[in-house]
């Protein structure tokens, strides 16, 4: 790899003070700049971890010259037009789930990287989680045999979140979900149909005129024999929180954990019936990262970063699989060598999407909907 070091701003310091620390440390990143509207809290980050260049504007972000990329952890209504901002500025983007919650955002964001050749990323952290990994490595080896179906499910009880989350339509927020089925199999949706089911409190579904307590899509994928189901939850169903795929080979099938923390089941075809499920712990891939920033695949910013507490969404997700330090370490690495990351701008286009085009789907009572063309 080139002896490039890429400049990073970060903006947004709740989910985002994350990646602080793992920036710090890869050897091709400089970790230059914050952002954040309160400035007592942008003080109290930029001290604990000695970062001088501190913003609560995101416009001056955009007028620093030397920020080579934005890494954006702003509030999801937000994502959208600051990518599109910091493109038109001259600036790469990585920016947390999900790329906007129009699809015409979306668009804009795609045209804009074509026509400038700067990138993005969609910093998708499930498709980096040792889990999917883990499964990844298994399909490419040829265990798993031909991919005959997948589903997933990202379930999350949100009371309590503050400012947009209350009755966010769960599909707005469904690449956690998407993404790893779309990853595995380099696949685009085609066209998706999605129900609503069940009724979320009167003064949360009012917030974006959105009633359904659960939703349930069907995606077909294009130019392949596969379709793929998605649930996901929000408010007023009881479960813990889950981030799962289950995927179904002709050979073996990986079905997550129901309970965090407990072993996934790996199925084996044609074994005695008692010996065809095992019990499995996904192994970590720490290895494929530089020395400097393996231990982050295990660890948090509340280890060393002076007493700061881990983000909510971190500890819900239980570390996210260990996603965190694979995801700095894949727009880096792109950045320097001068490739698409993964997912580029397309197919994070596609994957939020699905997402989009099944809530208008749920809307009309599960009316099959296609994705734009665009994104495919």
């Amino acid at each position: 790899m080139p002896q490039k070091k890429i400049n990073v701003a970060i903006v947004g310091l709740g989910f985002g003070a994350e990646f602080i620390p793992i920036y710090q440390r890869h050897p091709h990143a400089n970790m230059h700049a914050i952002c954040q509207r309160t400035p007592e809290k942008l003080n109290a980050v930029g001290d604990a971890f000695g970062i001088e260049k501190r913003y609560t504007k995101f416009e001056d972000v955009l007028k620093d010259p030397a920020v080579d990329l934005v890494h954006i952890n702003s509030p999801i209504p937000d994502h959208g037009w600051q990518s599109i901002a910091a493109l038109k500025a001259g600036k790469h983007v990585a920016c947390t789930v999900p790329m906007a919650t129009s699809l015409a955002e979306c668009k804009q964001i795609v045209d804009l990287v074509k026509k400038t050749g700067l990138k993005y990323m969609m910093a998708e952290t499930v498709v980096y989680a040792r889990e999917y990994l883990y499964i990844e490595d298994l399909y490419k080896k040829g265990e798993l045999g031909k991919i005959q179906f997948l589903q997933a499910s990202h379930q999350q009880d949100m009371d309590g979140w503050p400012n947009y989350w209350p009755g966010l339509p769960p599909m707005w927020y469904a690449t956690h979900c998407v993404g790893p089925m779309l990853a595995l199999t380099r696949a685009s949706a085609e066209y998706v149909s999605c129900f609503g089911s069940g009724t979320i409190r009167p003064e949360l579904a009012k917030k974006y005129n959105s009633p359904f307590a659960v939703e349930t899509a069907h995606i077909k994928l294009k130019d392949s024999d596969l379709t793929a189901r998605i649930i996901r939850s929000l408010f007023d169903t009881a479960r813990q929180y889950r981030e799962s795929i289950d995927v179904y080979g002709s050979k073996k099938s990986f079905e997550w954990t129901l309970v965090e923390h407990e072993p996934h089941i790996l199925h084996t075809a044609k074994l005695p019936e008692p010996k065809i499920p095992k019990k499995v712990q996904s192994p970590d891939f720490a290895k494929r990262l530089p020395k400097a920033i393996q231990p982050f695949t295990t660890q948090g910013v509340y280890e060393v970063g002076k007493g700061k507490k881990s983000h909510l969404s971190f500890v819900q997700g239980s570390g996210h699989g260990g996603s965190h330090p694979h995801l700095v370490h894949e727009i880096v690495s792109a950045l320097v060598e001068d490739r698409d990351p993964f997912p580029n701008a397309k197919q994070s286009a596609n994957w939020t999407a699905v997402g989009l085009c099944a809530h208008e789907s749920a809307l009309q009572g599960g009316k099959i909907v296609k994705l734009p063309t665009w994104s495919i």
